[in-house]
C-alpha cells in the first residue's frame, strides 16, 4: 500500500510539472496587458485582430524551457577559437561552393543590384541554416511567448518581436500564426528573419505575390542581400584586415563594433594595416575600429571597417562576423580553382 501511495504522489508531480512546463502564455500577468496594447495598435484595427483574439492565440502557446536554457548559453560565449571551428567546416566551405554554382545566375545579379558580394549572400545562409538544412524546430509563436513573458533580461525585444509576429499574417506572408516554425529565438527561414527584419526588409524577389523564406530562393537571397544594404553595406568596400602591432601599441578597449577612428588615429596608436584590404589601401580618414580576438595561436589583432558593422548589424557578436568574412573569403577561394 506504501508502495503504491508513493507512485500516485510521484505521478501526480510529474503530471503538475508537465503542466506547468506547458502552461499557456495567457497563464502569465504580462499577456493580457500584451494583448489590449498590441490590440489598439492601428495596423492591428485595420487588420481586424481583436485583444480576443490576440489571448486566443496566445492560449495555444506552451512556455519551452528548453528555450531559455538555450539562449542562457550562446555559442558566441566561447572564445574564437572554439567558435571558428564550428563555422570554418570543410563540409560548409565545399556546400557553399555548390550552392553558389547551383544558383549563380540569381546570386550575380542580386550583386549587381544591392552591391552585396554573393560569396557574403551565401555565407549567411550556410551560417545561419546550413544552407536550408536546420531552420528550426520550436514553434515561433512558443519561442517568442516563452522569451516575451518568462526572459526578463530582454522581454521588451521579444515583446516588440511577439507583436509584429501578429502584424506579419497578410497576403504577402500568408502564414498561420500557429504554425510558422523557427529557431529557440523565433528566426524564421533560410536566413533566420526575426519578424520584424521579414516586415522591414524581406523581399518577394520571384514577384509571387507572397515572401516565401522556405522555398523560394529567389526572396530568401533577395532579403539578405536588402537586409544588408539597409544596414549601410559600403559596396566594394573592406570588411576587416588583420593588423601589425608596434610593441609599444596603446590599449585601447572599444566599447562597439562602431567604426569611430579615422584609420590615421589608429595607426599612430600603434595599429597598422597588415595586408592589402581588397583593393587600394583605404583613405586615411576611414572610420575604423579595432577589434581584439583569442585564436587558436595566440592574440589577434583586426581592423575592422563599416561593413564588417553591416554584418553585426544580423548578429552583434564579433565572432559571428569574423566566421561570415572568413567562410566567404574560403567559399570565393574554392570558387577561384580550376574544375577538376
Amino acid at each position: 500500500m506504501m508502495q503504491r501511495c508513493f507512485s500516485l504522489l510521484f505521478g501526480m508531480l510529474a503530471w503538475s510539472a508537465a503542466i506547468a512546463l506547458e502552461a499557456p502564455a495567457e497563464s502569465h500577468p504580462g499577456a493580457r496587458a500584451f494583448a489590449a496594447e498590441l490590440a489598439r495598435d492601428p495596423l492591428a484595427i485595420e487588420q481586424g485582430l481583436s485583444e480576443a483574439a490576440i489571448l486566443a492565440t496566445l492560449d495555444q502557446a506552451r512556455y519551452q524551457q528548453t528555450i531559455i536554457d538555450a539562449i542562457s548559453r550562446p555559442a558566441e560565449s566561447k572564445a574564437w577559437k572554439d567558435y571558428r571551428p564550428i563555422f570554418l567546416t570543410d563540409k560548409r566551405i565545399n556546400d557553399g561552393v555548390a550552392f553558389y554554382r547551383a544558383h549563380a545566375d540569381l546570386l550575380q545579379r542580386l550583386e549587381k543590384e544591392f552591391g552585396v558580394p554573393a560569396s557574403i549572400i551565401v555565407t549567411i545562409i550556410g551560417v545561419e541554416t546550413s544552407y536550408g538544412r536546420i531552420t528550426g524546430k520550436y514553434r515561433v509563436l512558443d519561442a517568442l511567448t516563452t522569451l516575451a513573458f518568462y526572459y526578463p533580461a530582454r522581454a521588451p525585444f521579444f515583446q516588440g518581436e511577439l507583436k509584429q509576429l501578429f502584424l506579419l499574417h497578410g497576403t504577402r506572408f500568408p502564414y498561420a500564426t500557429t504554425e510558422l516554425m523557427g529557431s529557440y529565438a523565433g528566426a524564421m527561414g533560410w536566413g533566420q528573419f526575426m519578424p520584424s527584419s521579414i516586415a522591414k526588409f524581406a523581399r518577394d524577389e520571384d514577384s509571387d505575390g507572397k515572401i516565401d523564406l522556405w522555398n523560394s530562393i529567389s526572396d530568401i537571397c533577395a532579403s539578405v542581400a536588402n537586409y544588408f544594404t539597409a544596414h549601410g553595406w559600403q559596396t566594394g568596400g573592406p570588411v576587416a584586415v588583420r593588423a601589425n602591432v608596434d610593441k609599444n601599441a596603446r590599449v585601447i578597449t572599444p566599447g562597439s563594433l562602431e567604426p569611430v577612428y579615422p584609420l590615421t588615429q589608429l595607426e599612430e596608436w600603434g595599429y597598422h594595416l597588415g595586408s592589402n584590404p581588397g583593393g587600394a589601401k583605404p583613405d586615411g580618414q576611414t572610420p575604423v575600429t579595432l577589434l581584439q580576438l583569442e585564436g587558436a595561436e595566440g592574440t589577434e589583432f583586426w581592423i575592422v571597417f563599416q561593413n564588417f558593422y553591416v554584418i553585426s548589424r544580423y548578429n552583434r557578436s564579433p565572432l559571428y562576423s569574423m566566421a561570415v568574412l572568413q567562410l566567404s573569403e574560403a567559399i570565393t577561394r574554392e570558387l577561384s580553382k580550376p574544375a577538376q
